[in-house]
């Protein structure tokens, strides 16, 4: 914020930046200078629309590369976005991009509060408090609260969502009750921590400690009620894009208002579909109202998926069919763009281990024909459950990493070897490669440096046994994997640069992946993607898991809970096994059921039918595809739903279809209905099959229409898709 505002200085474009867009991209790049909204599916390249754009708003002179600001949700997308910019640079574009702010709100919020705290609150300094626990507790035992350990996250949990919902203490129990929502502790005794919290930060030894939210707040407050702050900050930023819109809390809306202004230069991408933080205050309002805030918003719908196969598409676009409330109105039906695929496949077990057992056999088969372990994702919904497939896996000797465990970069032995490779690069001094591309010196090139540095401290050329050796083997590993990326990305980056980098990452906490199978939740799977996922426990009462059900069957935590699924199904390019268990243990009832996400979607029975006799499972109770209430009239059982459900039809391929039956019955000479009744060809239209056995468990097809008719059918569907 130092620095004075930036110049605008056109720059000769000497690439043309829309080189490899589709017609929906280019249109977003292209729109005019102001709001516009970009609704973009899984995979449909969101990052390199996004980039797109901010190179072309700078090479036609709209704005200077100084005064955007991008911000996203996490590390990773921010460190991806600067990434691609810098890449646009070192391509020669003649639009310099690099120096675009692409920061998290939270870091960008930090930025701006170090600048101006100064001059808004004055000589009292502020410390950020890296994690709440303590506060909480000394909080608790304040207000006289015997808390566990556990009560004590949950209260720190409590307080960052009422922050982050712009909730006071005095307005917490009203909030929680009008939303229902649940909560760890009676909503006073968590109000009464709150108002304690808040002040036992407010001023310790002269020093204000402030937790990240407060970071959002007192930069929104700063903006707000001081009119020079406000100004020099509008003048040094002109140009706002923000990345997953959907996630947006209000706290950060607020942030994102103050830095506006009453100015209009935002471009939003999000897609509602992929909403599944609600728990943290995100809410997909903000999106979903865009054009009302912004009557005069372009509004582009990117719906060609790149990452995923058509088969794996079609499922997860027959998964959010199904969806309602005001988010489901808002869905992108995605395009497959990649070469076909296997089908996805679903697969019942008898308990939990059995479950376990079986996803590490197909690992094993998917890594012996040639699959990496690191192209492969077992997620599931709660990190509980990756007990049994850790020991799965490691009785299969496959290597694994759970995600979301000890920072990557908080690890011992990788906090070692930066010091020491600090220590090296300080050595190296003159020896460095000059730009004129003379060599670095005797010590061979920055990766077989770096190798050098690693090698007394555990990085050996074959792994070690034992397995906390190999678990720093496989982090040294990675980190050494990590700067041969760099060096091939950047081929003139010297060591001082290098280790900027990776200061930079560890400061962000952006971690490489270790070379092994990757189990993670679902929602820490967000923004991942692999060639391979297992989508494990997909049954009622884990996903949706129970606390949502006991919202009903309509909330929205159930449709929120159907969007987890749809975001696990859309991480897969190629592989995709969605699996179940009847019983937790082996022995045990087996009582449970397939998640009613896949009703009318997975077969219901141990056993796929056969691709060459596809039959429907006898005697099943037909239950509703949406709500999984059991059918009991024929309209109903023929569309595999309540007549009350609503679902979306595909309105176009219905008259296809419709026109189809029309010309059949006539060759036949036969009425209509005798082909396929009215209900069927809706239940076809709205539950899109893909294959044989989504066809046939349409009641009204067996196996002779299905021989009869299925391939005209299938062919229209995905016509269609």
């Amino acid at each position: 914020m130092s620095s004075p505002p930036a110049k605008m200085e056109p720059m000769p474009v000497t690439v043309d930046h829309l080189t490899g867009l589709d017609d929906e991209q280019r249109e977003a790049v292209l729109a005019a200078r102001g709001p516009l909204c970009v609704l973009a599916g899984a995979g449909t390249g969101k990052t390199r629309t996004i980039t797109h754009r901010i190179a072309h708003l700078v090479a036609n002179g709209h704005v200077a590369a100084g005064q955007v600001l991008a911000v996203t949700f996490t590390s990773r997308a921010a460190g991806e976005m600067r990434s691609r910019l810098r890449a646009m640079d070192a391509q020669g574009t003649g639009t310099p991009v690099g120096s675009v702010q692409a920061l998290t709100f939270h870091a960008a919020a930090r930025r701006q509060l170090q600048y101006f705290w100064p001059r808004v609150v004055g000589d009292t300094g502020w410390q950020l408090l890296d994690t709440k626990f303590s506060v909480v507790a000394q909080a608790a035992s304040r207000s006289r609260l015997q808390v566990s350990t556990d009560d004590v996250r949950d209260l720190a949990g409590e307080i960052e969502w009422a922050k982050a919902s712009l909730i006071s203490p005095e307005g917490y129990g009203a909030a929680v009750a009008k939303i229902q929502r649940d909560i760890p502790l009676d909503a006073e005794k968590v109000a009464t921590v709150y108002a304690a919290y808040e002040k036992l930060k407010a001023n310790r030894d002269g020093i204000a400690l402030l937790d990240f939210d407060d970071l959002l707040l007192h930069t929104a407050g700063a903006i707000e009620n001081d009119t020079a702050v406000a100004a020099e900050f509008r003048d040094r930023y002109r140009c706002f894009v923000v990345d997953e819109y959907q996630d947006v809390t209000p706290l950060q809306q607020r942030v994102l208002d103050a830095w506006l202004g009453n100015r209009d230069d935002l471009t939003v991408v999000g897609d509602a579909n992929q909403t599944i933080y609600s728990f943290t205050g995100a809410s997909p309002r903000y999106l979903l109202d865009f054009s009302r805030q912004f009557p005069d918003a372009t509004v582009v719908r990117l719906e060609r998926d790149y990452r995923s196969t058509p088969q794996v598409v079609s499922l997860a676009n027959r998964v959010i069919a199904a969806a309602r409330g005001r988010v489901a109105g808002s869905k992108l039906h995605l395009i497959g763009q990649r070469e076909p695929g296997p089908s996805p496949t679903f697969h019942e077990h008898p308990d939990e281990v059995a479950e376990a057992t079986a996803v590490a056999r197909s690992i094993k088969r998917l890594v012996e024909s040639g699959t990496a372990p690191a192209e492969i994702a077992v997620l599931y919904r709660i990190n509980a459950q990756s007990e049994a497939y850790e020991e799965a896996l490691t009785e299969a000797g496959i290597p694994f990493q759970v995600r979301g465990g000890e920072g990557f970069f908080s690890r011992q032995e990788i906090r070692q070897s930066l010091v020491a490779l600090q220590r090296a690069a300080e050595r190296s001094g003159g020896q460095e490669r000059s730009d004129s591309g003379q060599d670095r010196g005797a010590e061979g090139s920055l990766p077989e440096i770096v190798r050098a540095v690693l090698e007394p401290l555990g990085l050996t050329a074959e792994p070690p046994a034992g397995t906390k050796a190999r678990e720093r083997w496989e982090a040294l590993t990675a980190l050494a994997e990590l700067v041969d990326d760099e060096v091939a990305a950047r081929p003139e980056l010297e060591f001082p640069a290098l280790m900027a980098e990776l200061r930079m990452r560890a400061d962000a906490r952006h971690a490489p992946v270790v070379q092994g199978v990757t189990l993670a939740s679902l929602h820490a799977a967000k923004g991942l993607e692999w060639d391979a996922v297992f989508l494990v426990g997909v049954a009622d009462g884990t996903l949706p898991i129970s606390h949502a059900l006991a919202h009903g069957p309509d909330s929205e935590a159930v449709e929120e809970e159907r969007r987890l699924l749809y975001v696990g199904i859309t991480r897969a390019r190629i592989h995709l096994e969605l699996s179940w268990a009847l019983a937790r243990t082996p022995g045990g009832r087996q009582g449970r059921r397939p998640s009613r996400f896949l009703n009318g979607i997975a077969p219901q029975t141990q056993a796929e039918p056969s691709p060459s006799k596809p039959r429907r499972q006898k005697g099943a109770t037909p239950r509703c595809r949406v709500c999984n209430a059991v059918l009991a009239t024929a309209p109903s059982i023929m569309l595999r739903r309540c007549e009350t459900c609503s679902v979306d039809v595909d309105d176009e391929l219905l008259a296809q279809l419709k026109d189809w039956r029309l010309r059949v019955a006539k060759e036949l000479k036969v009425p209509a209905y005798v082909v396929f009744t009215d209900n069927t060809l809706i239940a076809i239209a709205e539950s899109l099959p893909a294959d044989d056995a989504a066809l046939v468990a349409i009641p009204g097809i067996g196996a002779r229409k299905l021989e009869q008719f299925g391939p005209d059918v299938l062919d229209l569907v995905r016509s269609r898709q």
